[in-house]
């Protein structure tokens, strides 16, 4: 099992670097639509959003079974707090991605599948899978901050958020990542633009954390 994961862990960098150009896609178009000189090109950058998702989906494919994996790793962890949040958020994303795998197998047409609803469950379990990752992170900063609580100066909580990148930048890509599904449920109301670039900084902040795995949160 962990080398099915090791190897699965490869196209890692090949979502975000796809998901990137997927959501810049979306935040030309929607800024370009009404350009009359663009039009042409917004409607052409609008479909490859739609196949560069497709495609990210098929990248996924099975990854379900990773998230699994890593839920079941994260309940020994000793850390009741970490292992709560992280396990539910493992939990969750192994959900969404399942209902991600109906959603391609509806687009590409190998089952007749009702895609309005599994995007709907899809949502709901992304939001929760960034929720509880959101907990995680908080709870990470309120301890970084309590370890030396006894300076209080805004300028010193920066400097120990600029101390610990890893937290801070993942509560960043986070923070970006929830008004997407929020957004798709309906529960705020971003524009396509906003969305695209939400999904921009968060893609590159992910793409970072690929090429620094210094920078990427653990566990």
């Amino acid at each position: 099992m962990d080398i099915f994961v090791k190897l699965n862990e490869q196209t890692a960098g090949r979502d975000k670097l796809i998901r990137l150009l997927q959501y810049g896609s979306r935040a030309y178009w929607y800024y370009a639509q009404n350009v009359h000189s663009t039009r042409y090109s917004a409607e052409i950058l609008r479909s490859l959003e739609f196949t560069f998702s497709s495609f990210r989906k098929l990248l996924r494919f099975g990854r379900c079974l990773d998230s699994v994996y890593s839920a079941l790793k994260m309940m020994k962890y000793p850390d009741p707090i970490v292992r709560i949040t992280l396990t539910m958020a493992k939990m969750a994303n192994a959900l969404y991605l399942l209902a991600d795998h109906f959603i391609w197998i509806g687009r590409v047409g190998i089952l007749r599948v009702d895609l309005e609803k599994w995007n709907k469950v899809a949502n709901k379990y992304w939001l929760l899978t960034i929720v509880m990752s959101l907990i995680r992170d908080i709870y990470e900063i309120i301890k970084i901050l309590e370890h030396k609580k006894n300076v209080f100066k805004q300028y010193y909580i920066l400097s120990c958020l600029k101390n610990h990148k890893e937290i801070t930048m993942d509560t960043v890509k986070n923070g970006c990542d929830l008004f997407i599904p929020l957004t798709a449920l309906g529960v705020t109301k971003c524009t396509p633009g906003t969305i695209g670039l939400l999904g921009i900084i968060s893609s590159l902040i992910g793409l970072y954390t690929i090429i620094d795995p210094l920078y990427k949160s653990s566990p």
